[in-house]
């Protein structure tokens, strides 16, 4: 059954007293400090309508309601408005996001600021690797039979491989291996690499192929091993400020972030960088989080979504504020990707 605007307005009033306060709302605080313009008598019968539809629940004998989870999704569903941030705030982030001086920096900045905007725990994916493209790719001697493969993205990530050879590599063979690799792979998609190098090692000369051929096979493990997906967490301790919400223990949710599997599944499988996606409570399959939600966007270039990253705290949270903090947050790291 939908419900009509009053109740909608009577919802989200509870949300946002409960949010606030974590007391059980009563129809007279209701009616004191919101403007619904009806009596005390019809927001009694709203907020029982309400109960009937399971959308907010009495917790004990008080007269006071609490939200459901129920009542949150619709909640969020219905949100009207994201709540901007002040231009201040804004200011605050480009500033600090824009003295990050590598990737890893960039990440750490952002995993940092976004746990202390929301006030809750922050995950933020590195860009993978899968949608990423080549900018440069270094082979550094380090030995007679060594080389170091240096990996550098057009998105700032850097990995790094060590490259045993059955042979000895001259200076002149490593220039030319790296002469060869980045002519066939700078500015590829990383996802269309396995391709060219099959394609380079076809072209390369008899006397360099036995090298290649070492040399590809760490290249496409690089490439293509899904271990190689990192994330950066923050602000875990936010959680103990929530213990109320988390009645019995708070084991459950802390060993969930201890799964690095886990949290790629929560905020990496995003589509594009400005859709964000707001899982409640039971809408989460992770059994541990299921006391939870979780707010997440994506960031990258253009309409291309490089990672995820959100936020995780109890299902009493600051939905309005938390989404602004963290779409924001992705549309600036996006923005610092862009002109990397």
């Amino acid at each position: 059954m939908a419900l009509d605007e009053r109740k909608l307005e009577v919802l989200r009033a509870i949300v946002q007293d409960y949010v606030s306060t974590h007391e059980p709302v009563g129809s007279k605080v209701l009616a004191e400090r919101h403007h619904l313009r009806v009596s005390p008598a019809t927001i009694r019968n709203d907020m029982a309508a309400l109960e009937d539809e399971g959308y907010i629940t009495q917790p004990h004998t008080s007269a006071g309601r609490v939200p459901t989870e129920k009542g949150y999704r619709l909640f969020v569903d219905k949100l009207s408005t994201i709540k901007p941030l002040s231009p201040a705030e804004r200011k605050a982030i480009q500033t600090f996001l824009a003295g990050a001086v590598d990737l890893d920096d960039v990440v750490s900045r952002t995993v940092r600021l976004l746990a202390q905007l929301t006030r809750q725990v922050a995950v933020v994916q590195y860009p993978s690797l899968t949608r990423s493209a080549v900018r440069h790719i270094e082979l550094v001697q380090v030995g007679a039979t060594r080389l170091l493969l240096v990996l550098i993205t057009d998105t700032g990530r850097v990995e790094q491989r060590m490259v045993e050879f059955p042979h000895s590599i001259s200076d002149e063979q490593a220039g030319s291996l790296r002469t060869a690799i980045n002519t066939a792979l700078a500015g590829e998609q990383l996802a269309e690499a396995p391709d060219q190098i099959a394609t380079l090692l076809e072209s390369a000369s008899p006397e360099l192929r036995p090298a290649m051929t070492t040399l590809a096979t760490v290249l496409l493990e690089t490439l293509v091993e899904k271990r190689e997906e990192r994330i950066m967490l923050a602000g875990t301790a936010n959680l103990t400020r929530s213990t109320i919400d988390f009645p019995g223990t708070l084991r459950p949710v802390l060993e969930a972030l201890e799964e690095q599997m886990v949290l790629l599944k929560l905020i990496g499988e995003v589509d594009s960088p400005s859709a964000f996606r707001v899982l409640i409570g039971d809408e989460n399959q992770v059994e541990g989080l299921r006391g939870t939600s979780v707010v997440t966007a994506g960031y990258g270039t253009g309409s291309t979504a490089l990672a995820g990253l959100g936020v995780l705290g109890p299902t009493r949270m600051d939905y309005p504020g938390t989404i602004s903090a963290v779409r924001a947050v992705a549309r600036y790291v996006g923005d610092l990707l862009a002109g990397n």
